[in-house]
């Protein structure tokens, strides 16, 4: 970024926290909430003498409950963040102190929690305009000691991309991690970056898509949410014929917007796309690997970073195929943690763009299913570097049996790509998908070969 650039992202970002502030201003809270107080929940708990039904909607949603019901492999579950596996810190149930720092409440260190007090939902987080609101991961969601919870709570106003990137932009373990159209760089974006969030343009909020009604905001993870409830697209705005050539109109019946208007991801900053958890504990990295796209840190083992990465490319009908929990694994080949779910005959599926995130974890030798492990605290793999002791306390807390012997499989995982979105003038073109050297592959998506040099081989109908 040119130095021109930067003082104009300044005065975008300090214009933006006054801007968000202006609802405070308007209905100053510092007639309403007094001090001196002593934790957040006596903060809270001056919230809901004005909000108790906002306290009551929020302890409805994922949010708050980090898992509901839903099918999966023919049986209803209980699924969410809390239990669903993953090839980043691989679990949370063993971890609360730890992942409840993204966690939109204070204090779940364990199964105790209580969740029907309102006094620990944490409107802070979500509405904090002064930028001073923080959470470790070594406290179990409290703010941390540095924070001046009277004044946050003195100046709340709307959501921002800065409050709602606090947790979603990080995600597996710092910015950029996880989803790879989501990173600190969204929170005050060039149009290039994001043509909806563009800082000097549209300037949209998270809620201008992601909508919400009693605090249930709409979207769905792949990972979480499995049946797509909750699901949105561009159509929501753009209508499902958004193009003056007929020709681009017939496209969206089974591509995706994404597709074509999002030709990369992670587009200013790398994103992670390897998790290599076998060679953690070691003193020394491994060798002959390149340094600028592989790091390797002794508490989480090689990890693979990538910038401007085009995606992969997949029929999706919304819905996804996981791996619960103690189910069966081949430690032979990749287990596909999350998966999208549809095909070329499936007239509900279009091909959608996708981050595929690999790793290597730890799963049980004899039983054939991957562990929960226990990685941080005094007794977490981060502390000890014992794996057969890390693995003990992560099954013994998520109630599973483990065998004693432990080895490391490879798995993916399936991300959708929903922002950066580009402006039109950089869309992909028709050469990019059904030239010679075209980024589609056809193969794998059921067809013969390019649609487009065979009206035989075009979608089913």
């Amino acid at each position: 970024m040119t130095m021109k650039k930067r003082v104009l992202s300044s005065m975008v970002a300090v214009m933006s926290v006054f801007v968000l502030a202006l609802p405070a201003l308007a209905n100053p809270h510092s007639k309403y909430v007094k001090g001196p107080v002593t934790d957040a929940s006596e903060i809270i708990a001056q919230c809901i003498g004005c909000h108790e039904e906002a306290a009551d909607d929020i302890m409805k949603t994922p949010h708050w409950t980090w898992q509901r019901e839903q099918a999966v492999h023919g049986k209803t579950v209980m699924l969410g963040k809390i239990n669903a596996v993953n090839n980043f810190c691989m679990t949370t149930v063993s971890n609360r102190v730890h992942c409840s720092e993204c966690h939109i409440g204070f204090g779940w260190a364990d199964e105790n929690f209580d969740f029907s007090d309102k006094t620990k939902v944490d409107c802070l987080s979500c509405h904090d305009t002064t930028g001073t609101y923080h959470k470790d991961g070594n406290n179990s969601g409290w703010p941390t000691e540095h924070v001046d919870i009277l004044r946050v709570a003195q100046n709340v106003g709307l959501p921002s991309r800065v409050t709602c990137g606090s947790c979603h932009f990080t995600g597996g373990g710092g910015d950029a991690v996880k989803h790879g159209d989501l990173d600190s760089t969204l929170e005050y974006p060039e149009r290039t970056t994001d043509v909806h969030m563009d800082a000097e343009g549209n300037d949209f909020p998270c809620q201008k898509c992601h909508t919400s009604e009693n605090h249930l905001v709409m979207g769905a993870n792949m990972a979480t949410s499995p049946d797509g409830k909750n699901v949105f697209g561009c159509s929501k705005c753009h209508g499902s014929e958004p193009h003056v050539e007929s020709r681009l109109n017939k496209h969206t019946e089974a591509i995706s917007c994404q597709a074509c208007h999002i030709p990369f991801y992670a587009k200013e900053q790398q994103t992670q796309m390897d998790w290599d958890w076998s060679t953690a504990g070691r003193e020394s990295d491994p060798q002959g690997v390149d340094r600028k796209t592989v790091k390797y840190r002794k508490t989480m083992g090689t990890l693979t970073w990538q910038k401007k990465v085009a995606p992969t490319y997949a029929w999706f009908n919304g819905k996804s195929d996981v791996y619960l929990a103690g189910e069966k694994i081949d430690p032979n080949v990749p287990t596909k943690l999350t998966a999208p779910l549809g095909d070329r005959n499936d007239q509900t599926a279009k091909i959608h763009p996708f981050k595929i995130h690999s790793g290597k974890q730890a799963y049980d030798a004899n039983n054939k299913y991957f562990v929960t492990t226990h990685t941080y605290g005094e007794d977490g793999f981060w502390t000890t570097f014992d794996w057969q002791r890390s693995i003990k306390l992560g099954m013994a807390e998520s109630g599973m049996n483990y065998s004693g012997e432990y080895g490391f499989a490879p798995t993916e995982m399936y991300w959708r790509i929903d922002h950066m979105v580009s402006p039109k003038e950089q869309a992909l073109q028709c050469l990019d998908c059904h030239g010679d050297n075209g980024r589609m592959n056809w193969a794998e998506l059921g067809y013969k070969g390019d649609p487009m040099s065979n009206p035989k081989w075009a979608r089913n109908k």
